[in-house]
């Protein structure tokens, strides 16, 4: 094994002997760690026997600590399904090892010496209660190698090397899936590259609406049906084709890429919980595009806590009256349907009273964005997330037909909304992947180009390392987000693994972003630098579709029981 400050005169050498063997041997540590913690943490949490919700609040950080120590226990296991499948497949090959020995080293090491939530908060083990007898797992023989010689200098400076020699991939490593979804990755990878990148940066400068003509031509190729049954007009593809899809438009432009998220909740809550009558009449209209749908839940005093929602709907006669705020409304203006989240029970005050309704609306213009009598909107500004635009809505006795009640009962619209959660977050763990690949994509390109002291940036240590990171840890949330979506496909329950692949995309891609802007040095803060875009892009990522300590608190509530 090379190490630092070695002169390494044979790639070879700086993969670690036996890898597979020693990424293997050092899964069962970290779940016996696991284990411990979820041990600890329980008893730290519980009263007469069973796990109180005051005190999960009470200790917080190590709640959430343990759905992160979750979270990077879950991540090894998938990269060494992925190790294993490829290796069996007889491509398992440098780029991949090199990859998978940084992975385990830099996790490892991670998990051992502190895991980070984010830029300020570090997760240790002691914080989960553990001393340091239980943490002697992690001194087997096999993560004392990975921890050692896994995620050198070495390593990470011919990881680059190979990602030049081979930029013509569209992926840094194999990604495991299987060739029919590779084909969708590289059909929708030359739609962004020649419709989308050329202009998303103008889009993004500009305050623009994604223009109709790029809706058009994903509704043709099917974007907007994907995972619609085909019975209702859809394509019935995997929830894996899905992720593949999303993670390359969003590569071009999160905002193409979230231009079907939409549609997958719509039509999600209309596939689980909607009449016979109303999966006939909107399905093929959503899978289409010919209707256009927006998600109208959260309100200004109300955010994560969805339960306590004020906005009313009064039955009168067999139709609805639908009065107050909501906000963070994304893509409004042009839509056709809101799939909006109401208290049709006065005298309840959480999530027992709420419904769903498919309220029907003029699409707007720009000259007259809200024409529908009932209901008036106004635009946010915001940092990134801009091709389509968020609103606030004021809805004052606006007129819902009694037919686009969901289900056709008053009552079930959080539970309605509760089975759309997983899918949601496994689209949005996809569009992190393709915001991470986007600032990869970008920060490589401007390391080669550009020469400081007399050779190209690529070719400082400190340069190629962040770009190797970013490749690495790409591939990580990519086997996570995939193994969540293989959950859902194979008909499981996967909050936990759709959470998880959330939690850890959305923090891949913002510190990708993050690196990428520091490659750039002082033209990454110029507007005219793509990576500027990218990086006010990722950041959303860790507060939409359920911000990172609910994510959090949603795994830690389920492995504590």
């Amino acid at each position: 094994m090379a190490h630092d400050g070695q002169d390494v005169t044979m790639h070879t050498s700086i993969i670690l002997d036996n890898l597979l063997e020693l990424t293997a041997a050092a899964v069962a540590p970290v779940d016996a760690v696991l284990e411990k913690a979820v041990t600890s943490v329980r008893a730290l949490v519980s009263a007469d026997g069973r796990v109180s919700a005051a005190l999960i609040e009470q200790h917080q950080t190590a709640a959430h600590g343990l759905a992160w120590l979750a979270t990077y226990a879950q991540a090894l296991r998938q990269m060494q399904k992925w190790a294993d499948k490829l290796s069996g497949e007889g491509r398992f090959g440098e780029t991949e090892q090199l990859i998978h020995q940084i992975a385990f080293g830099e996790y490892l090491w991670q998990i051992y010496g502190g895991i980070q939530m984010n830029q300020g908060e570090m997760l240790r083990l002691q914080d989960l209660g553990l001393s340091q007898d239980d943490m002697r797992d992690m001194m087997d023989p096999a993560i004392m190698a990975l921890t050692q010689g896994g995620n050198t200098q070495n390593a990470r400076t011919r990881l680059v090397e190979l990602m030049q020699e081979h930029s013509a991939n569209i992926t840094v490593g194999a990604s495991g899936l299987v060739e029919e979804l590779e084909m969708i990755r590289e059909q929708f990878r030359r739609y962004a590259v020649e419709k989308v990148e050329p202009f998303a940066h103008d889009w993004h400068l500009n305050d623009e609406l994604i223009p109709m003509e790029v809706i058009n031509e994903l509704a043709e190729m099917g974007v907007f049906g994907l995972t619609i049954p085909e019975e209702h007009g859809g394509f019935g593809l995997s929830k894996a084709s899905m992720c593949v899809v999303s993670e390359e438009l969003s590569r071009g432009y999160i905002g193409v890429g979230s231009l079907g998220t939409r549609s997958e909740i719509a039509a999600e809550l209309i596939i689980a919980g909607g009449t016979d009558e109303q999966k006939a009449k909107w399905l093929p209209r959503i899978a289409s595009a010919e209707t256009l749908p927006t998600a109208v839940f959260t309100e200004p005093n109300t955010g994560s806590d969805l339960g306590s929602l004020r906005t009313r709907a009064v039955k009168d006669g067999d139709d609805y009256k639908i009065t107050g705020n909501k906000t963070w409304i994304t893509h409004a203006a042009r839509t056709h349907v809101m799939t909006l989240l109401a208290r049709t029970d006065p005298n309840t005050t959480d999530y027992r009273g709420l419904s769903m309704f498919l309220a029907e609306k003029t699409p707007g213009t720009d000259e007259n964005p809200f024409p529908t009598e009932g209901m008036t909107g106004g635009e946010i500004e915001v940092l990134g997330y801009r091709g389509m635009k968020e609103y606030e809505l004021g809805f004052d006795g606006f007129e819902v037909k009694g037919e686009n009640l969901l289900g056709g009962e008053e009552g079930k619209g959080f539970k309605q909304l509760m089975e759309t959660f997983e899918s949601a977050r496994i689209q949005t763990a996809a569009r992190a992947i393709g915001v991470a690949q986007s600032a990869l994509d970008i920060s490589m390109q401007y390391a080669q180009d550009r020469k400081q002291f007399g050779k190209a940036l690529i070719n400082f240590p400190r340069v190629s390392s962040k770009l190797a990171m970013m490749a690495v840890e790409l591939m990580v949330a990519r086997q996570l987000t995939y193994f969540s979506a293989f959950e859902k496909d194979e008909g499981r329950r996967c909050d936990v693994e759709a959470g998880m692949a959330k939690l850890l995309g959305a923090r891949v891609a913002w510190a990708a972003a993050d690196n990428g802007l520091q490659i750039h040095g002082g033209n990454g803060f110029a507007l005219e630098y793509k990576i500027s875009r990218v990086l006010c892009d990722a950041r959303i990522l860790n507060i939409f579709e359920g911000a990172a300590e609910i994510q959090a608190q949603v795994i830690s509530r389920r492995l504590l029981g």
